[in-house]
């Protein structure tokens, strides 16, 4: 029975008798069961007690939700997955490139999301107010992921002011999974992965104990078209923990794009790019106005592995493998006992129920 058949049955029950025959009917039928959650905006959401048809029109909650082993559930996804995930990432979802695609991170198709039948649909934080009244405006439940701990007044916006970035993420982090996995019913599996989380980091940490400041490496997160991270975001966190400065940090805000000129200015030592944009690589080599940069001249523009998804919301894998995988290529001699494939492979096998290299 759809989240649809439940509403009219409740309404049903209040006009009918009030509440004693809402609650017979409850008693009666288990499959109206309901729940109470809080989403990452503070706004209250009530649910059907079981799961199975979910829309997810964000990225970072679809990344984890297979790593929660809940794909099952899940009968759409955000258009732009493949773009924000990766290729790579139908291996493994296998299936997902089958599912319908009923909207975006800041757009639905409401006839096209009603005939997917859905008991919960997911957006990004930063979902405009008007797609999320859409989709509630016909009875269905939306739970919104920002996996950032701030006020509401900043947690719907694509780039919030974050005073305390550490506490702010870590915090949001694990609220998020925890949300994600209780809406899903996938408590356990949620409790592990933030586990494998945060487990890594106290390793990093101490290994960059008596790392100076002045000699922590410029690095740059390159994206297309010139867009990159400033502070508030946790890419910048990212390359803290790593041991590494983010150059765009001290003069932007946010998901932002930028001229060659700021880029030049900031001189990166090094420069990475995500696994998703392997394109830019070949772009930043290619291009004579990239030439004067140290980390152009040096040959240290790195395209990142998998696992390190070193974007703007914290990622389960990032925070496990990716931190420590910067880690180790920026200070090679600190962690040379690392095996990095190894680590990403028992990740991968526990966590995507796959190996990390197919």
């Amino acid at each position: 029975m759809s989240h649809l058949d439940h509403r009219l049955l409740r309404q049903l029950g209040r006009t009918v008798s009030g509440f004693g025959f809402a609650l017979a009917l409850g008693m009666l039928s288990p499959a109206l069961a309901e729940r109470v959650v809080t989403d990452q905006l503070g706004k209250q959401v009530t649910l059907p007690d079981h799961i199975s048809r979910a829309v997810v029109l964000q990225h970072q909650t679809l990344n984890i939700a297979v790593q929660l082993d809940a794909q099952d559930q899940i009968v759409g996804v955000l258009d732009e997955w493949k773009k924000q995930l990766g290729a790579g990432f139908a291996r493994l979802d296998p299936g997902i490139e089958k599912l319908a695609m009923p909207g975006g991170l800041t757009k639905v198709n409401i006839e096209e999301l009603l005939a997917l039948k859905p008991d919960v649909v997911f957006v990004t934080n930063y979902a405009p107010e008007e797609m999320r009244q859409q989709i509630e405006a016909v009875g269905l439940p939306v739970v919104a992921i920002s996996l950032l701990d701030v006020p509401p007044e900043e947690a719907v916006k694509q780039s919030p002011s974050v005073k305390n970035e550490a506490e702010a993420y870590d915090k949001g982090f694990k609220d998020g999974v925890h949300l994600i996995a209780e809406v899903f019913g996938k408590d356990a599996a949620g409790e592990a992965l933030i586990k494998a989380a945060t487990e890594s980091r106290a390793l990093v940490a101490e290994r960059l104990a008596d790392l100076p400041e002045q000699d922590r490496v410029r690095a740059y997160m390159a994206n297309p078209e010139l867009t990159t991270y400033g502070s508030g975001k946790y890419t910048g966190l990212m390359m803290q923990r790593a041991g590494a400065l983010n150059v765009a940090a001290a003069t932007i805000k946010g998901y932002k794009q930028v001229t060659m000129e700021e880029i030049i200015g900031w001189n990166p030592q090094v420069i990475f790019v995500q696994d998703r944009y392997p394109e830019v690589v070949g772009e930043i080599k290619a291009d004579a106005a990239w030439a004067p940069i140290d980390a152009v001249k040096n040959d240290r523009v790195w395209l990142m592995p998998e696992y390190a998804k070193a974007w703007g919301y914290p990622m389960p894998e990032a925070m496990a493998l990716g931190e420590l995988w910067m880690a180790k290529t920026l200070y090679p001699e600190r962690f040379k006992d690392i095996d990095m494939e190894a680590r990403a492979d028992a990740y991968y096998k526990e966590f995507y129920r796959v190996p990390y290299k197919p």
